[in-house]
């Protein structure tokens, strides 16, 4: 594996609630899609919508450890479909599973209903930690991921269509 190989750091599941929606149903569906503990979000101050402040609104999780074979697990749910302008410059990406029941291997629970999840895959290349340092360093230009080669290796290493 070289220095300019191309890998998924890491894979964050996200479900808004907004203040209909039940937050524990989104917290069962991504306990039962991960077997982990999803983190509940809360709004920040009151906001234009008038909800309260320090308000449970969703849950995300994130996945780093086999983040491969889940985003290849979700890439299925959309059908192995993104549109070309999910992609942003630094070769991230994002799509959205519109019912969890089309994840293969989760089933429909008529308890929760049917809930629809964002989910965010962020790219890096071996030497992306220096990001990450107590002193932290600025990655050089030539090894940052643009859109193109982002596009190219989802194409190449989960058999996507860009559209």
């Amino acid at each position: 594996m070289g220095m300019k190989d191309i890998r998924i750091e890491k894979v964050v599941c996200n479900i808004g609630c907004g203040t209909h929606t039940p937050v524990e149903n989104a917290k069962k569906i991504l306990e039962r899609l991960t077997e982990r503990t999803p983190v509940i979000i809360k709004t920040a101050r009151r906001n234009t919508f008038g909800v309260p402040k320090n308000k449970a609104i969703g849950c995300k999780i994130t996945i780093r450890n086999g983040a491969a074979k889940f985003a290849k697990r979700m890439l299925e749910a959309a059908e192995n479909r993104i549109k070309a302008s999910s992609f942003d410059d630094k070769g991230n990406f994002a799509f959205g599973v519109k019912e969890y029941i089309d994840i293969p291997g989760m089933d429909y629970d008529p308890k929760i209903g049917v809930i629809g999840m964002d989910v965010c895959v962020t790219l890096e290349r071996p030497g992306y930690a220096v990001k990450k340092k107590m002193h932290p360093h600025k990655v050089g230009k030539k090894h940052v991921i643009n859109r193109d080669e982002a596009v190219q290796f989802m194409k190449e290493k989960f058999n996507v269509k860009v559209e």
